[in-house]
């Protein structure tokens, strides 16, 4: 996030690719024997005069970011063009510099067709990426030469979301304005078009009584949803979440999953409703979570292949799976001898399915825990002597120490068990809510991490967000829903918030400690993130980002611009922005916030004293693209 403002006697000269050019005293052009050399000096200091000129204009017209000032006191605008090669279009960014002195970022708006616009897992790129195990759905960010610096447009005749709780059954229809999905699965009940919104009665393939009756049988299956054992889950191929927004009123949070396929927006349905979600797919890649973290997991008729390429994605549940957690299955081959008729295939296949599915799990330490009807529920042993038995060698084979279990960043999936650590064998967490206000094993994770620390922690979010609200009125109501902390470590702001009717998404940085696992053994959930790439999800999909120290923490690494442009694409129309950093980095960020159509205001934090950090408050403003 290098900031805007650079001024050119900092500026070392580009090459017409924009790389860096240096150059050394000791280079100086060899002279010929004799005389003549000052005859010589002047064309050849005038030919490098020449050059470097000539370089800097061809850096300045093929710059994929870096931003100029300039002396004049008059107004100029200069465009920096950033070209998305498969589309063959392009989208401008206009610095310019005012008769104050002051730069003026403007973004142009995106093309139309960018309304539901994925940058990291775009369909309009899928062609460059194999198909193998369906790869090409998994996270495939554009290099900077082709990113799309320019504002996402809403729909036409979008409007703020249907408040909490009534959107966890209905959404505006232009919001989220697909028909394709409706024509599919409107028979399954997941969804259906009446007049100017979409209406979730709560059906699924295998819950044709509806989400409620069929987590009420669950939990029958699984007493620990009832009592607080079991708080965090993910569910893997969750359609529009209706599984997920059922478990939110039993205290159980969970992290929804679906890849950006044929089904149209199934995680943008998710989050219009006000439920968790995240983009994502089961493939080549370990899930951006850390190992031990869900309390349960879920598949129905989620249509991934367990039992094929060696168990492999059974390995992945049994990694982020806590030991004592629990795996729920229905659909294909549960329930076999009543279903097969519907599935175009035998009951033959579908038995001896059931079978290799029953000795895989037992390999990796499952037991069959309950069975009724369409549902199957397996436990992840806390015994300690079932992974001891596992070695390198054997089949399936225990992970070794070479890649750290929690790490999920681009990490390829393993085709071992993953063994609990030593010290949380046996040990089962606090049930919910104790466990929010317990400083788990995994604390020691962060540097300088202690129980005391992470009270110390949660007693500073406390008081922030308290003094957030009397300035932003707007968090703790039903203006406010979905919420981001941007780079959090504890868990501290949405532990502070968790009385609030919200759900926070705690992202914690790849490129920094990994505290997420503190954060899902609280009982809250979260994911991994590089902010110099864009988040997996859909545009307008949060009513709050928080950033913590975020541009200070990455200023190194991402430009500041990117940054904050995916924070407009995710953002809601209408939606807030809370930015606590150093002065000098808020200067910048209200400076390319203007430009981005954001209205913002300059706070002190709750230590009014404290001059190394301050807060901007902006506001997303509810705009209308000039071209349909």
């Amino acid at each position: 996030m290098r900031c805007p403002q650079q001024t050119l006697k900092n500026q070392t000269q580009s090459d017409p690719q924009g790389r860096a050019m240096k150059y050394s005293k000791e280079a100086k052009p060899e002279r010929a024997g004799g005389g003549g050399a000052g005859a010589r000096a002047v064309p050849v200091a005038l030919m490098l005069l020449l050059l470097c000129g000539f370089s800097f204009y061809l850096g300045g017209i093929y710059s994929t970011g870096r931003t100029f000032t300039f002396s004049s006191t008059t107004t100029s605008i200069i465009p920096i063009v950033s070209t998305t090669k498969q589309e063959g279009s392009a989208v401008a960014l206009a610095i310019a510099r005012n008769g104050n002195g002051d730069d003026e970022v403007e973004f142009s708006e995106c093309p139309a067709d960018y309304q539901d616009y994925t940058p990291c897992t775009d369909p309009k790129r899928w062609r460059r990426y194999g198909n193998y195990r369906l790869s090409f759905m998994e996270r495939h960010c554009p290099p900077p030469p082709e990113r799309a610096v320019c504002l996402v447009p809403p729909p036409r005749g979008y409007k703020p979301p249907i408040r909490w709780p009534k959107s966890k059954d209905q959404c505006w229809y232009r919001n989220v304005p697909y028909d394709w999905i409706n024509s599919q699965k409107s028979n399954q009940h997941w969804l259906r078009k009446d007049g100017d919104r979409f209406t979730f009665p709560g059906g699924g393939t295998m819950f044709p009584n509806g989400v409620g009756a069929y987590v009420d049988l669950m939990a029958d299956l699984v007493p620990g949803m009832k009592d607080g054992s079991v708080r965090t889950a993910l569910d893997t191929g969750c359609g529009v979440a209706s599984w997920g927004g059922d478990l939110l009123a039993r205290n159980i949070l969970t992290v929804s999953l679906a890849p950006r396929d044929n089904h149209e927006a199934q995680v943008q349905f998710a989050l219009e409703r006000g439920i968790p979600a995240i983009l994502g797919i089961i493939s080549t890649q370990r899930l951006p979570i850390p190992s031990a973290s869900m309390d349960m997991a879920h598949c129905s008729r989620c249509l991934i292949p367990w039992t094929e390429f060696g168990g492999l994605y059974l390995m992945e549940i049994q990694r982020v799976l806590r030991p004592g957690g629990f795996w729920v299955l229905s659909g294909p081959p549960i329930n076999y001898e009543n279903r097969w008729h519907g599935w175009n295939t035998t009951v033959e296949a579908q038995k001896a399915d059931f079978d290799r599915l029953k000795k895989m799990l037992a390999s990796m330490c499952f037991r069959l825990y309950n069975k009724k009807g369409d549902i199957a529920v397996w436990q992840k042993s806390l015994d300690a002597g079932c992974y001891d038995k596992l070695t390198p060698v054997t089949t399936p084979a225990k992970c070794d120490d070479s890649v750290d279990a929690d790490a999920a960043w681009y990490v390829p999936m393993r085709s071992c068990v993953t063994a609990p650590s030593p010290k949380s064998r046996g040990k089962a967490l606090p049930k919910w809510p104790q466990r929010l206000g317990v400083a788990p094993e995994r604390v020691s994770v962060v540097p300088g991490g202690s129980g005391s620390a992470m009270k110390h922690d949660d007693g500073k979010w406390k008081a922030a967000t308290k003094h957030y609200k009397a300035l932003l009125p707007a968090l703790g109501s039903d203006k406010v829903r979905n919420v981001m902390d941007m780079s959090t470590v504890y868990g501290g702001f949405a532990a502070s918030l968790v009385k609030d009717p919200v759900w926070v998404m705690n992202v914690v940085s790849s490129y920094g400690p990994n505290s997420l696992g503190v954060v899902y053994d609280r009982g809250l959930i979260g994911t991994n993130h590089d902010w110099c790439e864009a988040f997996s999800t859909y545009p307008r999909t949060y009513d709050l980002l928080h950033a913590d120290g975020l541009f200070t923490a990455e200023s190194h690494r991402c430009e500041m611009k990117f940054v904050l442009v995916e924070m407009d694409r995710i953002l809601r129309p209408t939606g807030y922005a809370i930015i606590r950093d150093n002065p000098y980095f808020l200067d910048s960020v209200a400076s390319i916030a203007k430009g981005m159509r954001w209205t913002c205001d300059r706070h002190d934090t709750e230590n009014k004293e404290n001059e190394k950090e301050k807060l901007l408050i902006c506001h997303k403003q509810l705009w209308s693209a000039k071209k349909a």
